[in-house]
């Protein structure tokens, strides 16, 4: 069977979210996967840079939408998709993974995946959005300020090749049940289901402040619903988040 989405393979790239952009530039339609066997110039979440040595994916989904009112569950969406397509190459179970908002897979809290989603405007109207994904197949960087691991770590040999073909599938499947965000019910639910519990502990850097408090939910168009430590019920829209550990129980 035919995969969902075209693909375009790369020996290297500066990076492949940029590639992607300036094929749309160039009238590329989509939907497009660009992959580079590595990255140059690779990019995480506000800027940082993302490692990427050879033996890991780095793929970029090209896709254009005719509304760009609902552009950011998409990271939510991917992250579902990710963590899904990990479990289907595996084939087994995996002690530990679980997603943390918005665009971050993780193994035992460390980061085995990233997300990146970016738009800009089209001169038809539409909005171009990619949505850059990259898995720590082989290795991982090491020396950052946050824990972060690789599948081959916890026993899953996987090629970029087969990862990518669970991904397609995974996106695919996901991208129809979002239907451009009538049914954001499904990926919220699904995410929620992959994600820690209500009650977690964890904190938000939003640039501006620092938030300390307790998970509680999604809201119902992909924000963070947090307690903070004065009871006070929050929706966030943006931020890094750090997952706290549990207190430790009091001995009497």
């Amino acid at each position: 069977m035919a995969p969902p989405f075209r693909t375009i393979l790369l020996d290297a790239a500066g990076s492949t979210n940029r590639e992607a952009f300036d094929r749309a530039k160039a009238g590329e339609a989509g939907p497009l996967w660009v992959v580079a066997r590595r990255q140059t110039e690779g990019r995480g979440r506000n800027g940082r840079p993302w490692a990427s040595e050879l033996g890991n994916l780095y793929a970029s989904l090209l896709l254009r939408l005719a509304h760009a009112g609902n552009v950011q569950q998409l990271a939510l969406l991917a992250g579902v998709a990710v963590r899904e397509a990990i479990l289907a190459a595996a084939q087994r179970p995996i002690a530990g993974l679980r997603l943390k908002w918005p665009n971050d897979v993780l193994i035992d809290g460390a980061k085995c995946a990233g997300i990146l989603c970016e738009s800009q405007s089209s001169p038809g109207g539409e909005r171009v959005v990619v949505i850059g994904i990259g898995i720590n197949l082989t290795s991982h960087p090491s020396g950052i300020d946050r824990a972060a691991t690789d599948l081959a770590a916890h026993g899953l040999r996987l090629t970029p090749e087969a990862m990518l073909t669970s991904l397609d599938a995974a996106m695919a499947r996901w991208l129809a049940a979002w239907d451009g965000g009538a049914g954001f019910q499904r990926v919220r639910t699904a995410w929620l289901a992959g994600a820690g519990n209500a009650g977690e502990s964890l904190t938000v850097n939003t640039g501006a402040e620092e938030i300390a408090g307790t998970f509680v939910d999604l809201d119902f168009g992909g924000g963070l619903v947090l307690r903070d430590r004065r009871g006070l019920t929050r929706t966030l829209t943006f931020g890094d988040v750090t997952l706290l550990p549990p207190p430790t129980p009091e001995v009497s």
